[in-house]
């Protein structure tokens, strides 16, 4: 029978009632399920680790955790850790310094699902509703003991109403005081849920929950971003002093202006082509495939609006973009990967004055950063 950890790693009475939380509220675990946690030998994400590992217990699962070394979004996964997703355990988790990394076998030979392709095996399971999962890159203790107990039944009302709206919607526009003025495409697009509701098969996303957010509609979205709150630049994040600029032309970035953090986002996107074609040099993309996943580095790959009300910008990307009364847009590949590229980068812009349309009728969601009465 397994036993609970006895190690070094100290778990407090905080991170413990957040593992349960996130096992029953979040999960909703039953006895029996396995349950796979992938993480890497870094104090706050190991000691999370533990705490998910004596939670699933406590809740009768069967807890397996491998320990891989730290990933970023342009490596490759141990084998191992892919071989371990492939055994199609009843949920996955990830809780990585980082990030999960890329699937080798899956860049190398797409995994067949019921209406597209997949490359990456945990990307395959989830959606084709094997697993339910919940990943957690970069997350810190004191994020975790914090933004995880929440109310995830008013959480998950107010994303189902925006959602709905957003599903509904031609495009949206969000402007700022700081000068952004972005349209958005949305057509054929269904926004996505991240409200810690991970209870079914094929249900999954970040923890600390708290975003609804959607892939741009492709080559239809035209303005100016001002990113003034924080954002990840392939190396990590920074909180945003200068705001950052980004002019936007058919759903991709043609100008990044600004001051230092403008230049590090630049080099950032400019990793993202180089990165891509370096693959294809190595064997590992074809020409076509590269030069597709370079020119998306520039592609409009998120819009998401955060939620989260126990979140706060602490240079984190993970918390920053569920700030109750911000919005975030990436630059990247997106999630309905048919724009896909070797990076994601988010950035947070504060007070967003947010309004979708359909037909030509306006619905205001946020104004100022506080969102409409009827979505509370």
């Amino acid at each position: 029978m397994a036993t609970r950890f006895e190690t070094t790693i100290k778990l407090d009475s905080k991170v413990k009632r957040a593992a349960r939380i996130a096992m029953t509220d979040v999960m909703g675990l039953k006895p029996g399920e396995r349950v796979l946690i992938i993480t890497n030998p870094d104090e706050d994400v190991l000691t999370i680790s533990h705490a998910l590992y004596d939670a699933t217990l406590i809740s009768k699962g069967t807890p397996i955790l491998v320990v891989q070394p730290v990933r970023t979004q342009m490596d490759l996964a141990e084998d191992s850790v892919i071989k371990a997703i492939q055994s199609n355990p009843d949920v996955v988790i990830s809780i990585s310094h980082k990030k999960l990394g890329k699937d080798r076998f899956g860049l190398k030979k797409l995994y067949s699902g019921t209406e597209k392709d997949y490359d990456h095996i945990f990307r395959y399971l989830l959606e084709e509703k094997k697993i339910r999962s919940f990943w957690s890159p970069s997350v810190s203790l004191d994020m975790f003991k914090r933004t995880v107990p929440i109310s995830y039944q008013d959480l998950r009302r107010r994303v189902a109403k925006l959602k709905r709206v957003l599903d509904a919607s031609d495009h949206l526009v969000a402007r700022t005081a700081a000068g952004m003025d972005i349209k958005i495409g949305l057509k054929g697009r269904k926004a996505r849920r991240d409200d810690g509701d991970f209870r079914k098969p094929g249900r999954g996303g970040n923890l600390p929950s708290g975003e609804v957010y959607v892939s741009p509609e492709l080559g239809n979205s035209e303005g100016t971003i001002v990113f003034d709150g924080s954002m990840a630049t392939g190396n990590g994040e920074l909180i945003i002093q200068d705001p950052v600029e980004v002019e936007v032309e058919e759903g991709f970035a043609i100008k990044i202006k600004g001051k230092k953090e403008a230049r590090v986002l630049r080099k950032a996107v400019k990793r993202g082509e180089q990165s891509a074609m370096s693959m294809a040099e190595e064997g590992k993309f074809t020409k076509v495939q590269a030069t597709q996943y370079a020119r998306n580095a520039r592609n409009l790959g998120e819009f998401g609006i955060g939620l989260n009300p126990k979140a706060k910008i602490v240079g984190n990307i993970l918390e920053d973009e569920k700030v109750f009364g911000t919005c975030h847009i990436a630059l990247g590949s997106n999630y309905d990967e048919d724009a896909k590229a070797m990076i994601h980068l988010d950035g947070i812009i504060y007070k967003p004055t947010i309004t979708a349309y359909k037909g030509g009728k306006p619905t205001v969601l946020m104004k100022r950063g506080k969102l409409e009465k009827r979505f509370l």
